[in-house]
């Protein structure tokens, strides 16, 4: 006889019995309202101006982060 403790530590039915639902929760979505988030969703970056943008690099975790925006700002002023 399975304990309850057997049952928690059961892999199939910690991962695989949630799969074996999805079907049943993804019937309960309605995928039409979706497609529409997603278009809203690239249209919003379509209207962004990628010219302009400028990646900028944080600090590694052996450089001093203070001393590492000191100098990122020092760069932007003479760059503006």
């Amino acid at each position: 006889m399975l304990t309850f403790k057997a049952l928690q530590r059961n892999k199939t039915l910690k991962y695989g019995v949630p799969m074996l639902l999805d079907p049943t929760l993804e019937a309960k979505v309605n995928p039409q309202k979706q497609s529409v988030i997603l278009e809203e969703e690239y249209q919003k970056i379509k209207d962004v101006n990628l010219e302009e943008w400028r990646n900028i690099r944080g600090p590694r975790p052996w450089e001093d982060s203070k001393e590492y925006q000191e100098q990122q700002r020092s760069r932007q002023g003479k760059a503006a």
